[in-house]
């Protein structure tokens, strides 16, 4: 039977409705008072506690120097060319992640909705994390730091300091030799716990208690840490005050928390490589192994790396360039900032690493095991080496206020994130912006009451390990997918002419089109394959919260697939009608108004 007529009267009919819709919008959209506001922001949400947590111990697990082979490798072909591809979306379409992927492909709406739910799962748990840092900073306004020696009521019989008794010379307060390796006396400490790691697990987080036995279990929560809630009300107050007015406001509070992080990490790094032991450090950070460069876990460790450190996948780096001016040159931005990113993560390095080769020195333990991934880093090895120095109070001021602010920006971009896209795809929300902001925060506050139990480290590590890692790679997989197939590369390819007065190249085109998902593909599989049940110090989750927890992995890809359906049932016509309906996009034309039109059959 031939329908053609029918389809097309159907289809232009489906295509002015969508127009209309899209046209109908919302006040005029609002832009950066200064291009410098929107860079700092996007460094300031790319810059967060992993650059100083996790890729220096990556070096240094995965062949020092040796790692940057593959990182920069990784990093040229997925995480600069999704970043930049982020940014484009954003500033050419000027809406939230929803109406965005509304925009470019009905069909896979989901997609936006799928980022912001990634977002909203990350937000969750954190801000309990940037309250922690808090409360180290109020904890270090005292003479002598209370994680730095075992005469605490919390302090168990096998705690010890790191700094051993022996015959050294000391310097105006500083070890002017290093410690024998083994210097600890393995008889007269039975499973030994340094005062740093007791201080953070027994004394904030009551995780633990004087015997070393966890105090709580997921089905037995334990007390709230009083503490902590306080410091997780200022962090809420912050981001609420810095957020309800958009991004005039947040544009100005990032001058501070984005560019006050650099300021300290130059200080440690000039104080670090004048400590002894630092060069030892650095020399385990960068000494090149080439033989571990034929493990395909280092390079999955550094895919994994450049693509959660840029940040593609959480609808941040869309709604910050949606309030870009339309011909800003992103191409530029898109370069800078993800070149600004990488290398603060290697001058962290340097920083995290002269202190470790310090601690060595001064603990006469290996660096092996003094290093740690993860929080243990800053929030244990850190604050025990900063307590050993002179004026250890300004130090350890000056380290904390640095994890707040790489922590609060981020918090600001994932946040802001979830408001622009439910703002631009509901206008009640944009309209009443401070008060959704506030039930937004509200709700962030009570739910983390959970995390502030003393069951509270259990929570983040199981929303850390399910919330954002799978959902992520398919949500940026569908968009490298959709783009480059579905809404077609040579359609975006004129976008960014349109806007910029020049194409991508070849490496561009060819990274968005094959290379990238690929490589999310493989991530992904290897992911499954490897994959292990979750796991925190001695704790097994039970085998329902490891269930749980891949329900709460992909619920946030499978609304892709939920509005698909729905998408699809919204059209009017045959079947086949429906569905190229719903894969044809709404795209601006007319940018030399900055207003959107609709392309029409």
């Amino acid at each position: 039977m031939d329908d053609s007529p029918n389809d097309s009267s159907a289809m232009i009919s489906n295509f002015e409705s969508l127009s209309k819709e899209f046209n109908e919008s919302i006040p005029e959209r609002e832009i950066w008072s200064k291009k410098m506001d929107f860079l700092l922001s996007v460094i300031g949400f790319a810059v967060d506690l992993a650059n100083v947590w996790r890729f220096p111990y990556l070096c240094f697990k995965n062949g020092g120097g040796a790692f940057l082979i593959p990182y920069l490798i990784m990093l040229m072909l997925t995480g600069i060319p999704l970043f930049y591809m982020e940014l484009v979306l954003g500033q050419y379409f000027r809406k939230g992640a929803i109406t965005t992927w509304g925009n470019i492909c009905p069909l896979f709406k989901g997609i936006g909705y799928c980022v912001v739910m990634i977002a909203f799962y990350t937000d969750l748990f954190y801000n309990v994390i940037i309250a922690w840092s808090f409360n180290f900073l109020f904890h270090s306004f005292t003479s002598e730091l209370p994680w730095y020696s075992c005469n605490h009521s919390w302090n168990s019989p096998n705690c010890y300091s790191k700094i051993v008794s022996w015959n050294m010379s000391d310097v105006g307060g500083i070890y002017s030799q290093c410690a024998p390796q083994m210097s600890i006396n393995a008889s007269q400490h039975f499973n030994p716990v340094s005062s740093a790691d007791e201080f953070y697990y027994s004394r904030m987080l009551g995780f633990r208690n004087i015997n070393g036995s966890a105090t709580a279990t997921i089905e037995n929560l334990g007390k709230l840490q009083w503490e902590i809630v306080l410091c997780l009300l200022l962090v809420y107050v912050i981001c609420y005050f810095s957020l309800w007015k958009g991004i005039k406001m947040s544009g100005k509070v990032v001058w501070f928390t984005a560019l006050f992080p650099y300021v300290v990490l130059l200080v440690l790094f000039i104080r670090g490589i004048t400590l002894p032991g630092s060069l030892e450090g650095i020399k385990y950070y960068l000494y090149p192994n080439i033989n571990k460069l034929t493990k395909g876990q280092v390079w999955i460790d550094a895919a994994t790396q450049v693509f959660f450190s840029l940040g593609p996948g959480f609808g941040v780096l869309l709604a910050f360039s949606s309030y870009n001016k339309f011909h800003n040159n992103v191409y530029f931005d898109a370069l800078l900032t993800s070149s600004i990113n990488c290398g603060t993560s290697f001058i962290a390095g340097f920083v995290v690493f002269s202190i470790l080769g310090y601690m060595s020195c001064i603990s006469g333990e290996s660096i092996d095991n003094v290093a740690r991934e993860g929080p243990g880093l800053v929030f244990v090895v850190y604050p025990q080496a900063l307590a050993t120095m002179p004026g250890s109070t300004f130090w350890s001021i000056l380290f904390f206020l640095m994890l707040i602010t790489l922590g609060l920006d981020s918090s600001f971009g994932g946040s802001e994130a979830i408001i622009t896209a439910l703002s631009d795809e509901f206008p009640i929300v944009r309209k009443h912006r401070e008060i959704f902001v506030l039930l937004l925060f509200t709700f962030y506050f009570f739910f983390d009451l959970l995390i502030c139990t003393q069951a509270g480290l259990l929570f983040i590590e199981f929303m850390n390990y399910y919330a954002a890692s799978w959902g992520l790679l398919m949500a940026v997989s569908f968009e490298t997918i959709v783009i480059s197939w579905i809404y077609g590369m040579p359609r975006f390819v004129k976008n960014i002419d349109d806007m910029l007065g020049f194409k991508p190249g070849f490496f561009w085109r060819f990274c968005w089109a094959y290379v990238s998902p690929v490589l999310l593909l493989a991530n992904m599989i290897y992911g499954f394959v490897v994959h292990q049940p979750l796991q925190v110090q001695d704790y097994n989750f039970p085998d329902w919260m490891n269930v749980l927890g891949w329900i709460f992995a992909f619920s946030s890809p499978s609304i892709i697939f939920i509005i698909a359906v729905f998408q699809l049932f919204r059209f009017s016509g045959t079947i086949k009608q429906k569905f190229i309906a719903s894969i044809t996009p709404v795209i601006q034309e007319d940018v030399n108004n900055e207003s959107p039109a609709v392309y029409k059959l």
